[in-house]
């Protein structure tokens, strides 16, 4: 094994053609979240940054690098669904990622249907099998180890409603291998699909 390392302070770049953070800290899930406003406009969007943070309550969180309209519908709200990306929907999911102005559907402009939530305002992804609706606990803005606060909103909320398309339910089981997830990570361009190849099972010890 080669003993050369290459060693760099994020404060002082990475001097690398692109930000191996990123890379290193993945493949992750896509938080496609979708929100309204006061009004009642909705907003959909990814984030490349979101994962589960606990079991009983379920929360799950997401952060925004710059306060954008999800934010800011979240805290008029305190409501956001979550929409798994699939395969079959990266690209529609992609188009999502355009900046619009505040007025512009994202659903219409990537060929979405918006679905009723039972127990939220925010419209689900009604072609995502499985959706998480929300309520807002926190909104955090980051900060560095200086205490400066830095241009990103962490927002964690609890799962309130889960929709499972019935057919990912193997014998009671949800199949993660079955239901083509994708994960965002590598270069700046660079995803990955989870499927039956990459499982194995390690049960805990006892």
């Amino acid at each position: 094994m080669s003993e050369s390392v290459h060693f760099y302070e994020p404060r002082k770049g990475h001097g690398l053609p692109h930000d191996p953070f990123n890379a290193i800290v993945g493949p992750r899930p896509i938080g496609w979240v979708s929100t309204c406003n006061a009004q009642g406009a909705s907003n959909l969007a990814p984030y490349s940054f979101f994962n589960a943070f606990n079991y009983v309550p379920p929360i799950v969180g997401f952060s925004s690098i710059g306060y954008k309209d999800s934010i800011r519908n979240i805290e008029e709200t305190g409501e956001f669904a979550w929409n798994l990306v699939t395969r079959p929907l990266a690209e529609a999911m992609n188009q999502t990622c355009a900046a619009v102005a505040p007025e512009v559907s994202e659903f219409e402009l990537a060929g979405l249907t918006a679905a009723a939530s039972r127990l939220i305002q925010p419209p689900r992804v009604m072609e995502s099998p499985v959706s998480f609706e929300c309520k807002l606990t926190q909104v955090l803005q980051l900060q560095g180890a200086d205490g400066a606060k830095v241009d990103t909103w962490l927002v964690l909320g609890e799962v309130v409603g889960v929709h499972i398309r019935a057919d990912l339910l193997v014998e009671g089981v949800y199949n993660t291998a079955g239901a083509d997830h994708i994960l965002r990570g590598g270069g700046p361009a660079d995803y990955f699909t989870l499927g039956p190849a990459q499982l194995f099972k390690m049960y805990r010890p006892r």
